[in-house]
This record gives structure tokens, C-alpha cells and sequence, in this order.
């Protein structure tokens, strides 16, 4: 995919609409010249919609906004768990998802895409409150309730709402890169990026100068990815033991502290790609991994691709 290529967003506003979830994807996707997206926000009809905690939406577009769109975001709303959205609702996002839209649901936005079927045999995730509701009111869909966000290609679901402005970053990554997405969460001042595997919430509360130490140390990190780094190091830099620092990482970011340590060498390594005329030899030195090898071999493990096709998708038509 081109990084110039225009695409056209869908917010769908529905009765009962959550503030946040209804805002987090037209900020991101706001149309501007550094990103090459058009949002439309759209109801079941056009005109004025009651949403959730005191607030209501005059909508500009109705369902039709649905079959212009390339990305369509189903924002959370209260009482999902009592109705299924209107059945032309629910008729317009089959007919956008059968000719190859995709759809993204914020926090409770899940009940309404697994209201098309759309879910069936997929796993999904929406706000912890609402997990078992979800899984007893659609038993065929595969309910994670220990996760940001998933992504299963076509069909997009997320939890609570901070987790839109994860799941809105990691289409952006995939649409235009790195370099972009990497742009947009520092004018959002939000975390560049949480792996959607990250629990929702730490089961248990991790005391607060430890969570600095390890954010601190997280951010250290960043800055020496071409350096040697290995579980002691980090754990050092953090004041605490190995094993401490492994467990707690993995209730923090979802990965372990290699498995962190390595996707943070593979983003750098995907925006010097994105970004420079530096070889793939050359790239595989800055970010720690020594040979092209071990970077292709990485790349790919973690990717899917090779360095050199992942420069060429996002170099194409420039």
C-alpha cells in the first residue's frame, strides 16, 4: 500500500455514543497534510444524536457515509448489552465490510460489529466491564478480555477508550508506517505504542516508584538500542532482580523484556527504512542486531516481510 494513498473514515455514531470513543478516531484520522485521510462522521440518519453522559451529536452524514468509507469506527455506547443496533445499522456495516471496508470497533463499539455475525469465530476484545455480556450475548465470538486490542484483518475491536488511541496508532503503523504513527502519538501526547497483547489493567497495583524506575528504564533503553542490552542490564538499570524485573514487565507491556527489547529495534530498523537512504547492513548496526541477516531473519519472524520489500512499500509512488 502506498503511503499516499487517500483514505476515507467513517465514524458511526450511534444512540447512547461514549464522548471519548466518538472523539479518539476523528482527532487521529482528522484530515491534514501530513496524513492522507478524510473523516465523515455519520449516524443512522443525519441530524441530531442523543449520546452517553450528557452530551448529543449533530451528525452531518447518514449510512451512506458507510459505503464512501475505507475505514469504518464503531464507537462504544451505553447499554450495548440490551439491543442490537437498528437493523439497517447493522445492514449498511455487512454490505461496507463484504466490499472490503474495515471495520473497527472502540470499547462497547464490539457488541455492534458482533451484532452483523462479523465476529463469528473471531477473537475480540471490548471494555473488561462488558467481557462476559459480550461472550453471553454472542457465544460464537472468542471473547479476550486480557488485551488492548485485536486485529483480525478485516474486523478491528479494542477496549476501553485509552485502548482506541492504541488500536487508531496501530492502523495508522500499518497504513503509513513507522515515522507516522510515531508522529501522530507525540501530537497526541500518547505512548507511541502499546502491543495489543498489554492486559487492560494490572491485576494487582504495582507501587509507584517501581513503575517509574521501570518507565524510566523502559526509556533508557529507547536511547541505546544499539547497544548490547540483555535481562540483567536492564534489570540493573531498574534496581531490582531478574527475576522481579521479568514479571513485572510482562504485567506492564505484555512482552517479555527481549521480546520488548527486540520489537523496539525492529520499529527503529522500520523507520530508518521508511526515512533514510541507509542500508539494510548499515540499519542492522544502529539498532543493535549486528549483521543484515539477523535483522532480515528478525524482520520476518516479526513481520512478515523483508527489509528490503518493507522500504519498497513505503517508498512506492514517491
Amino acid at each position: 500500500m502506498s503511503a499516499l494513498s487517500p483514505h476515507h473514515v467513517a465514524v458511526l455514531v450511534l444512540e447512547g455514543a461514549k464522548p471519548l470513543d466518538v472523539g479518539i478516531p476523528a482527532q487521529v484520522f482528522t484530515t491534514r497534510a501530513s496524513m492522507p485521510y478524510e473523516v465523515r462522521v455519520c449516524g443512522a440518519e443525519s441530524g441530531l444524536v442523543t449520546g452517553g453522559d450528557g452530551l448529543s451529536y449533530y451528525v452531518a452524514h447518514d449510512l451512506n457515509a458507510l459505503a464512501w468509507a475505507d475505514i469504518i469506527f464503531v464507537p462504544g455506547y451505553r447499554f450495548p448489552d440490551r439491543d442490537d443496533p437498528p437493523r439497517a445499522v447493522v445492514e449498511a456495516l455487512v454490505a461496507a465490510h463484504d466490499r472490503g471496508a474495515r471495520l473497527a470497533a472502540i470499547s462497547t463499539g464490539a457488541f455492534a460489529l458482533a451484532a452483523t455475525g462479523l465476529l463469528d469465530g473471531k477473537r475480540a476484545t471490548t471494555h473488561w466491564h462488558y467481557t462476559r455480556a459480550l461472550a453471553a450475548r454472542h457465544p460464537l465470538v472468542r471473547v479476550d478480555e486480557n488485551v488492548l486490542f485485536v486485529d483480525e484483518g478485516s474486523v478491528l475491536t479494542s477496549a476501553g477508550a485509552a485502548s482506541g488511541i492504541d488500536l487508531c496508532l496501530h492502523i495508522l503503523r500499518g497504513d503509513l508506517g513507522v515515522a507516522a504513527s510515531n508522529h501522530a502519538a507525540r501530537r497526541l501526547v500518547a505512548a507511541p505504542y502499546r502491543s495489543g497483547g498489554q492486559a487492560q489493567y494490572v491485576p494487582r497495583s504495582v507501587p509507584e516508584p517501581l513503575g517509574e524506575r521501570f518507565a524510566d528504564t523502559r526509556e533508557w533503553a529507547l536511547h541505546r538500542l544499539g547497544e548490547p542490552l540483555t535481562l540483567d542490564i536492564l534489570a540493573r538499570r531498574a534496581g531490582v532482580s531478574p527475576r522481579t524485573f521479568s514479571r513485572r514487565f510482562v504485567e506492564e507491556t505484555g512482552y517479555t523484556p527481549m521480546q520488548w527489547v527486540m520489537r523496539a529495534r525492529i520499529d527503529v530498523a522500520r523507520e530508518l527504512l521508511e526515512r533514510s537512504q541507509r542500508s539494510v547492513e548499515q540499519i542492522a548496526a544502529d539498532v543493535g542486531l549486528g549483521t543484515s541477516a539477523n535483522l532480515r531473519l528478525h524482520f520476518r519472524r516479526i513481520l512478515g516481510t523483508t527489509p528490503s520489500e518493507y522500504r519498497r512499500t513505503f517508498t512506492r509512488g514517491e
